[in-house]
């Protein structure tokens, strides 16, 4: 099976590519905070940042459904191993209209909110407050 656009992209490391998949009002929730983000410009700096958060992350599975797809990730934060899934919804022609991540075990999920948190600080979304 051909990988999605979007797991292509980010095992290509194009994130240009894989910012371009996502719709103009894309929703993305994070397992580490409570209120969603909303448009492609936020989403594509939470991902950027999330990018550097994740090292070394890999793709190891793909589910398909109608107008849905989930990818299945490993990857390591500081000392923790994480596993998790981006889970996408897409619209009729293929972008990217919700983007939900699931991040285990809680102290891998810690260590990426603490991370993430920390880069978000230093440079916040456009329009937004660190704590999103």
């Amino acid at each position: 099976m051909t990988p999605h656009p979007f797991r292509a992209a980010v095992e290509a490391d194009d994130e240009d590519a894989a910012f371009a998949l996502l719709s103009e009002d894309v929703e993305f929730r994070s397992p580490a905070v409570h209120h969603p983000y909303h448009g492609r410009s936020a989403v594509a700096h939470l991902l950027h940042h999330a990018k550097a958060t994740l090292q070394g992350l890999t793709y190891i599975d793909e589910l398909h459904g109608e107008g849905t797809v989930a990818l299945i990730f490993t990857a390591r934060v500081d000392d923790r191993d994480v596993e998790g899934l981006d889970h996408l919804t897409l619209d009729e022609q293929g972008r990217i209209t919700h983007f939900r991540v699931m991040i285990r075990p809680l102290s891998g999920l810690i260590a990426v909110a603490q991370t993430m948190a920390g880069r978000l600080e230093a440079d916040p979304v456009p329009g937004m407050d660190a704590t999103g």
